[in-house]
């Protein structure tokens, strides 16, 4: 039966004809043990300070959100749950089916996990553009961007036990596959555009194999051989939930996992959860082409952005330097700084050399610059575009200064602040202007 015309059926009240060749849902609990894979890999991402301190993101997760306690979570009986899969299958060619299976994996997390989620809608504004331009261009349903929120969380540096890395979780072997280079100092599987390239063509050429979207995803998660495997074991059906008993363990919450993803960020006000905002979109942020040596944590002090968010927006370079390199590289930074970037163009050689040997990985840098980096001369004065959710006191830590400051700088008599406006913040004694490390909080 064609998908709008169950909705249709559904939004009626009127039962739909079964067909006895459909295959049997698998029964599930419930609830998910602390061993599922998909709860297992969601909690060893919740403990990684880039999730929990993300610098991407401003905490918003506070009472009376909208109008509603924040710790009031809502319940729906079954017959909404189903109707309003129904509605969303109708709008993809995906097979959004709806089981117990795929409701354990909703409460996962609109209940259990609900925290991670308000984050991960945030950061959906940073990263889902660039998704979707790429999943466009390649003629794929843009909904398979929900595939790196269940992979990764939306974390580029994202890592797993296996040795899989980056939003789209490509192991080396298959990295280097679909054209991502690695070596001791970069690793383009953490690159934003280039992995979701590369996850693209990945996924086309796997949809080429089985002619069916989940599938593709199955055979993403835990490789082709294994999905040709159930279907052996299943006398040769190519449906998901036939082979579902036969795929290894770690894939049979996968494509439920991507269905409740897929929930999740069309119905999360209706769980009573909401977006922490990001600080920035994927259009407020800027590349610049190197092909020298560069050393991040400098490049940072120049521009008068933040270490810790210039090392968080290039994952790719594992140490926080560029080496010398044949081909020119991408450095991704805050557009605001761009300016500061064009006018330091050529100081940009001499913020950093062949990276030695001797130095720690970018995890464990210090905010030290390079000893041949040239000295710059700390900014005075900058502008603030206040961000949803941000208040005076969170713009004063970010940067450093008082909010009485904050106040007399901008002539402010209350501690009111909106969204768009814009904030004058100038150096003092005690401050360079570089926003903290600390500027977001859990």
């Amino acid at each position: 039966m064609p998908r709008p015309l169950l909705a249709l059926l559904l939004a009626l009240g009127i039962a739909a004809p079964t067909r006895a060749q459909e295959p049997t849902e698998p029964e599930a609990p419930v609830r998910l043990g602390a061993d599922d894979p998909v709860v297992a890999r969601l909690d060893e991402l919740a403990k990684l300070p880039w999730i929990k301190h993300s610098p991407f993101t401003i905490d918003t997760a506070h009472h009376n959100v909208h109008g509603f306690d924040a710790e009031h979570i809502p319940t729906w009986p079954e017959e909404t749950m189903r109707y309003r899969m129904a509605v969303l299958d109708g709008r993809t060619p995906f097979d959004l089916t709806y089981n117990r299976v795929v409701q354990s994996y909703v409460d996962l997390y609109v209940v259990r996990k609900r925290e991670m989620s308000s984050r991960m809608l945030g950061l959906a504004e940073l990263y889902f553009p660039i998704f979707e331009e790429a999943l466009d261009r390649h003629g794929i349903p843009l909904e398979m961007k929900y595939l790196a929120v269940v992979e990764s969380a939306l974390n580029p540096a994202a890592r797993s036990k296996a040795g899989a890395v980056g939003l789209w979780q490509f192991m080396l072997p298959t990295g280097r596959m679909f054209g991502l280079h690695a070596d001791s100092y970069i690793d383009e599987r953490h690159d934003v555009y280039k992995s979701t390239e590369a996850a693209c063509r990945y996924l086309k050429y796997l949809y080429n194999l089985y002619d069916d979207w989940e599938m593709a995803m199955a055979a993403y998660n835990c490789g082709p051989g294994n999905v040709n495997k159930a279907i052996r074991r299943s006398g040769g059906k190519k449906n998901y939930w036939t082979i579902y008993e036969h795929l290894p363990r770690e894939t049979r919450g996968y494509v439920p996992a991507f269905i409740a993803v897929n929930y999740l960020f069309e119905h999360h006000a209706d769980h009573n959860i909401y977006p922490v905002s990001p600080v920035y979109c994927s259009y407020e942020m800027d590349t610049l082409q190197v092909c020298y040596p560069l050393d991040l944590m400098a490049l940072a002090k120049l521009t008068g952005a933040s270490p810790e968010e210039m090392l968080a927006l290039n994952p790719t370079f594992k140490r926080g330097l560029v080496p010398d390199v044949d081909q020119p590289v991408t450095i991704y930074l805050p557009r605001e700084t761009a300016g500061v970037v064009v006018a330091n163009e050529a100081e940009l050689r001499y913020l950093g050399n062949t990276p030695s040997k001797e130095r720690p990985a970018a995890a464990e840098e210090t905010k030290q610059p390079v000893a041949n980096a040239k000295p710059s001369t700390p900014a005075t004065q900058r502008t603030h575009t206040v961000r949803s959710g941000e208040s005076l006191g969170i713009i004063a830590r970010k940067y450093g200064v008082s909010v009485a400051d904050l106040k007399r700088w901008n002539n402010l008599r209350s501690d009111m602040i909106r969204a768009g406006q814009k904030l004058v913040v100038k150096s003092s004694p005690s401050s360079s202007l570089l926003p903290t490390t600390n500027a977001t909080h859990a």
